[in-house]
């Protein structure tokens, strides 16, 4: 029997914020990414709120968020006792505030009444999944907490808000986007619904990511990418992932690589893999990318997706994204003797399962070694 969920109500718009309007005589606790205190994207979200509920705001946010900071957020949780968190910016600060909840909530022994998620990039899809990815800094590992209980009651998708996203996050987040498409698409619990939503997504991408990393102030494509990446999101939650993000997940945590950027370095080569050992995996990629009309519809399947990686890497060129380990920065000996620990990391990475064909050592070694230089 499958399943399919969508429990986060979406809003989606550039009036989306006044939703918020809503929430009357509350204890709020918002989780924001450390640069947004004293901003106008903060103002605007915290002008629908001020005034009638009691508003705290936590904003010690890293990427890749470490599991101190968490802990530290989980305090001001204790303090405030909120009945509502709202988590403010990119994946990591919508993940710090979903963890931050998820053992507040344990420790108080009390549930809140809504989580609501403002997502200032479009990339992770964390606005709408049972996923927060942290980081176990000591031991340089991902420390995932999968649990529905964290998934969030509402999104507001405001395309104004990632308007001034720096080029890079743009680029690299919504790489993550396409990642998440090409992943949930060929998962192991993918159905007709998350094909949909992940054919749509990559189609949205592979049109309009360029256009927003070329003019950011492009709210019309600004508008679609950000919902692409709610529909990846979406996707993803139901089906799962795969080996590109088993892979990315140690490059975050041994190499510091961005995510977005580690998912899009390892991508084509894990598309390319999957499909030389899948005739399913390699028809439904192709076939996605014949209906995003960029490939003839007479085009044969193996060369279809053959141009489909060459896009992605296409892409990358065009948002100036290093497809290497040692064009990112990282010495190349170092990543050959870490290869070991990546492999037995990525066996052990929460989204390995989901991956339509089961690697062997060999192959994921390989893998790895075409993105060291």
């Amino acid at each position: 029997m499958e399943e399919f969920k969508i429990p986060t109500k979406v809003f989606s718009g550039n009036d989306s914020l006044t939703w918020l309007q809503k929430i009357s005589n509350k204890k709020i606790l918002m989780v924001c990414d450390a640069f947004l205190p004293g901003t106008p994207t903060l103002d605007r979200i915290k002008k629908n709120v001020e005034g009638k509920n009691e508003v705290t705001i936590f904003s010690d946010v890293k990427p890749d968020p470490p599991l101190e900071n968490i802990m530290a957020g989980v305090e001001v949780f204790n303090k405030v006792q909120p009945n509502v968190v709202i988590g403010i910016g990119g994946g990591s600060a919508i993940d710090t505030g979903k963890a931050v909840r998820f053992f507040g909530e344990k420790l108080n022994k009390y549930t809140i009444d809504l989580f609501v998620a403002v997502p200032t990039t479009s990339g992770t899809g964390s606005e709408v999944t049972q996923h927060s990815v942290l980081t176990d800094t000591e031991h340089h590992k991902k420390a995932p907490i999968m649990e529905d209980s964290i998934i969030p009651d509402v999104a507001l998708l405001d395309p104004q808000l990632v308007m001034t996203a720096p080029k890079s996050v743009s680029a690299f987040s919504g790489l993550d986007v396409l990642t998440h498409s090409l992943e949930s698409l060929v998962a192991q619990d993918s159905n007709t619904i998350t094909d949909a939503l992940a054919e749509k997504a990559a189609s949205v991408i592979l049109h309009n990511l360029v256009e927003c990393y070329r003019h950011g102030d492009n709210e019309a494509a600004r508008k679609v990418v950000h919902e692409a990446s709610c529909a990846a999101g979406m996707a993803f939650a139901n089906a799962g992932l795969g080996i590109a993000h088993s892979i990315a997940h140690q490059l975050g945590a041994n190499f510091h690589v961005p995510h977005g950027l580690a998912c899009a370095m390892m991508l084509p080569h894990v598309v390319l893999y999957n499909a030389s050992k899948s005739e399913y995996a390699l028809h439904k990629y192709a076939e996605a990318f014949k209906k995003s009309g960029l490939v003839s519809n007479s085009m044969s399947d193996r060369i279809a997706v053959k141009r489909l990686a060459a896009q992605i890497q296409h892409m990358m060129v065009e948002m100036n994204c290093p497809q290497t380990l040692k064009s990112f920065g990282v010495d190349p000996d170092k990543a050959e003797k870490m290869c070991k620990v990546v492999v037995d990391g990525a066996k052990k990475d929460g989204t390995f399962p989901g991956n339509p064909v089961v690697p062997s050592d060999e192959d994921l070694a390989a893998l790895y070694k075409q993105v060291i230089k």
